[in-house]
């Protein structure tokens, strides 16, 4: 075959242009640091790199943004747990002071305000939040678990649903013959006769109601308490309370055996000795798991919150009636109502869902991040502190009577008022003694209680820190998945720079040479060879 100069020419520029092509390759590797710049340059390490940068990025989301993430809400979720655990674990300390027999009646009022301001203060840590969102209130992360002001715009028609372990008992001490004394009108016909006979006890059965100050049947909802559970024969038995009004009524505590009553301003429901004794025989039947035959259900409506008391519907099932409000906030007369909201209507159902905020913080893996108000809120922490705050003002308030008695007898010479006042004074000391028994009885059993719910408050601590515990296991193994996984995307995608660098050096050398031989050999024509 004839090999003419042009086709020399033609070969010469063509190798020519081939390591251009190539030194260009390797410049362009040189500069990216990248093996290829186009999915054509190389099929096989373009689709592995999708693959791998796919991984990369999935763990760096689980371990630069979800887990640290999760980790800041457990950690405020145990920090407010913690400071829960200490306050009520200053009302045990105030309890075992209670529960004290020698006490004197400064040291009664320092408990006193004591546990006022611990009950102030154990509902606020539940409202803590993270990122604007609220820890302990479930899905519902954009509504605070208490009232943050005074309510007067909404009424709740909410249902309790207990057992037997809710009902209570407790010794009444009616001592309303003396309340009303005063230095003035000792002497006076309703005083006067007074003596120890006056004063006498009573055992109560009850059932106290999470909230205080609840509606009855003269609310705006016009809703009465209601009573209703299922006796041991299997019969359903629903009983309307009658309602009263102020504690202090010495009548309030007097019902008839088949009859309950609703004391509004303290929310405690009295209940008769029939009624009583048919609610200890309630029992759960183990055979039907779908149904509680051992619940007791409590309906009523409550109209007034103030700040920091719970929100029902976090708890229970209830139906929220928003009423139309003037510029003040008050609801406009007559009551019209703006809206309505059901929740939690399930429970009614013995449906309860948990509402747990999860987090994928790995490969098919997710972690539990909140603590709901059940675990450790419970409504019976703060109505156990108003029994205490109660029980102790009663004895607070006899020993500041029984000293202006004794005043009044240190200044009275007359014989008949001296009697009119020692039977007084007997009176008052017999009321005391009762009620300084009680007061020790209710803190000894507050001690027990407020013990019930720190053990609570520790597990749900426990749990957080289960949970923390298994975040920080995830988190070291997607560290090391992370660089496992860009590792591997370095070594599918990155050049190794010095065998480029050799390899472009070589690729220089070959093109400059390619171009001195090329026009040495353009230069000779056919003559060259005739």
């Amino acid at each position: 075959m004839r090999i003419t100069n042009k086709i020399m020419q033609r070969n010469s520029l063509s190798n020519i242009n081939t390591n251009k092509i190539l030194q260009d390759n390797l410049t362009t590797q040189m500069s990216t640091q990248k093996k290829i710049n186009r999915a054509s340059d190389d099929p096989v390490v373009a689709i592995r790199a999708l693959r791998l940068r796919s991984n990369v990025t999935e763990v760096s989301q689980y371990y630069s943004k979800n887990i640290p993430d999760a980790d800041s809400w457990l950690q405020v979720t145990e920090d407010a747990l913690k400071n829960t655990a200490t306050i009520v674990t200053k009302m045990i300390e105030q309890s075992t002071r209670g529960a004290n027999g020698d006490l004197t009646s400064d040291d009664r009022k320092i408990i006193l305000e004591q546990l006022k301001a611990l009950g102030d203060e154990v509902y606020k840590t539940g409202d803590a939040s993270y990122a604007g969102r609220y820890v302990f209130t479930g899905y519902r992360t954009d509504t605070s678990l208490s009232f943050q002001k005074e309510t007067k715009n909404i009424s709740y028609e909410l249902t309790e649903q207990l057992d037997k372990s809710a009902l209570d008992n407790f010794t009444y001490v009616d001592s309303s013959a003396i309340e009303g004394w005063t230095a003035a009108n000792f002497s006076s016909a309703a005083y006067s006769n007074v003596n120890e006979s006056y004063i006498d006890t009573k055992d109560v059965h009850r059932i106290r109601l999470a909230y205080r100050d609840v509606d009855g049947s003269d609310g705006p909802l016009s809703l009465p308490l209601e009573l209703s559970f299922r006796d041991s024969s299997g019969t359903d038995r629903t009983y309307t309370a009658t309602t009263t009004g102020l504690s202090t009524d010495p009548s309030v505590y007097n019902v008839g055996s088949n009859e309950i009553k609703l004391i509004t301003d303290t929310g405690e429901l009295i209940i008769g000795d029939d009624i009583y004794n048919a609610l200890t025989e309630t029992r759960d039947d183990a055979t039907t798991p779908t149904t509680n035959e051992g619940e007791i259900r409590i309906s009523y409506a409550k109209s007034s919150f103030t700040a920091d008391d719970l929100r029902p519907e976090h708890y229970y099932a209830c139906m929220a009636h928003e009423w139309v409000s003037d510029a003040s906030g008050n609801p406009v007369s007559p009551r019209t109502v703006a809206s309505e909201t059901r929740y939690n209507m399930d429970y009614l159902n013995g449906i309860v869902e948990k509402q747990s905020i999860e987090y994928d913080v790995g490969f098919n893996q997710t972690i539990r991040v909140n603590s709901t108000a059940d675990e450790s809120f419970n409504l019976g922490i703060g109505r156990e502190v108003d029994d205490l705050v109660n029980a102790l003002q009663k004895v607070i308030n006899l020993e500041d009577l029984k000293s202006s008695i004794e005043k009044k007898i240190s200044q009275t010479t007359n014989s008949y008022d001296l009697d009119t006042l020692n039977n007084q004074l007997v009176a008052c000391e017999k009321a005391l003694t009762y009620e300084k028994d009680v007061c020790q009885k209710r803190f000894e059993k507050g001690i027990t209680s407020f013990q019930g719910y720190l053990d609570d408050t520790s597990l749900a601590i426990t749990n957080v820190g289960t949970r923390s515990s298994k975040l920080e296991l995830i988190e070291s193994r997607m560290q090391n998945q992370k660089t496992t996984f860009e590792t591997l995307k370095s070594q599918n995608e990155d050049i190794d720079i010095t065998e480029v660098a050799i390899q472009l050096s070589s690729a220089e050398m070959t093109y400059e040479a390619s171009l001195t031989a090329t026009g040495k050999i353009i230069q000779n024509t056919l003559l060259n060879y005739i």
